[in-house]
């Protein structure tokens, strides 16, 4: 089977072009180590970039990477006229089996649905619930995102959905959908053994600093505990948004913060990620808005004590996993009173988190329910 997956090179969003290697988002750099297991498939990338990079020909033996440059004028601004008239050409060369748009964010599911291919989308942000969250104003990047997801979701064969919670927004609109979670990178699979815990524990949160992640209110959550006589650090992870109103009001209480209460680490690699996790105890994540929440599954692959907003994916990723606890969206109260529970009996890890993470988000298994799909849909033709 030949597969095109049409997947954001995020050389293009960061404006990192000199760079000689693609940079994927976490779940669809999951997906590909788990198609490279597979050599019995052939997969193509393509990717659309405003100028030409230096690219390797293949990212795995049975992975082929093409990048297809596309002028300004062929973005959002045309509907992504440009971005689909490109990837259309590539695609005729390649000659795929099917076609599978990776989200809705940017061109990739527009692209997917006109290559002239049977195609499937997967859903990674739902960017219709993003712009009501935000109350998007008519002619915004958020406002069209939205329209030319619904316009997309009509329009393709089927959608993979993360969770429940995206299935429920996605089926009024598809013509079928399937239940297939996000894989989780094989870095996160790595032995737990030997780890080095702080001798504080430490709180984890990762996610950029902005009003729907809801920073703040876990900073407002840090003093309190502390106020109690707690001993503990919350470490934020992610872009600090210094740029946004609220990512300098963030900088601001964070700045004003008791010392030892909290701090913040940056953005971080991959191994940076993975290192505060294996030092850490637990991570709190409270987002009001998540499809999937893939950093959940992430921490609990490490073993990590969770604490979450009962939003979205993860709740699935939540169920049955040992100690997980989740709370109703704006319940900042109840998160208090727990986190204090648990650290005040030692802050113990949880059980099962990482055999169960294992078992349900290997990339392996995540690729192979792909296969699944594609091959349901070549045979209904």
């Amino acid at each position: 089977m030949k597969i095109a997956l049409l997947i954001t090179d995020n050389r293009e969003p960061s404006k990192q072009h000199g760079l000689a290697e693609p940079i994927f988002g976490a779940a669809p750099a999951a997906l590909l180590q788990g198609f490279a297991a597979l050599p019995e498939i052939e997969v193509h990338v393509v990717s659309c970039l405003r100028q030409p990079v230096r690219s390797p020909e293949k990212l795995a033996p049975n992975i082929f990477y093409h990048s297809v440059v596309v002028p300004k004028f062929g973005w959002m601004r045309t509907g992504y006229q440009g971005c689909i008239r490109a990837t259309r050409r590539k695609l005729r060369e390649i000659q795929p089996d099917i076609v599978h748009g990776q989200g809705t964010e940017l061109n990739c599911g527009i692209s997917a649905v006109f290559s002239g291919c049977p195609n499937v989308l997967t859903i990674h942000g739902n960017m219709r619930s993003v712009a009501k969250y935000y109350a998007a104003r008519p002619g915004s990047f958020l406002w069209l995102a939205a329209r030319l997801e619904a316009f997309t979701l009509r329009r393709t064969g089927g959608v993979f959905c993360n969770s429940a919670y995206t299935e429920e927004l996605v089926s009024p609109l598809a013509k079928k959908t399937w239940r297939v979670p996000n894989a989780l990178r094989m870095e996160f699979f790595a032995p737990l053994a030997g780890r080095e815990k702080s001798a504080v524990p430490v709180l984890l949160n990762v996610g950029v600093v902005q009003p729907y992640k809801r920073q703040l209110e876990l900073l407002a959550v840090a003093r309190n505990l502390q106020r109690r006589g707690l001993k503990f650090e919350m470490q934020f992870a992610g872009d600090r948004m210094l740029h946004t109103a609220y990512g300098a009001e963030f900088d601001r209480q964070l700045a004003a913060a008791p010392a030892g209460c909290a701090r913040h680490l940056g953005e971080q690699s991959t191994a940076q990620l993975l290192a505060a996790m294996d030092a850490g105890r637990a991570l709190v994540h409270f987002s009001a808005e998540e499809s999937f929440g893939l950093v959940v599954a992430e921490a609990l692959a490490r073993n990590l004590k969770f604490f979450g907003a009962a939003t979205g994916g993860v709740v699935d990723i939540a169920s049955g996993v040992d100690g997980a606890e989740l709370f109703s969206g704006g319940d900042f109260a109840a998160l208090e009173n727990s986190l204090a529970r648990w650290l005040t009996a030692g802050g113990p890890p949880p059980r099962n988190a990482a055999q169960t993470m294992r078992q349900r988000y290997h990339p392996e298994i995540v690729a192979r329910q792909h296969l699944g799909v594609y091959r349901e849909i070549l045979k209904a033709g």
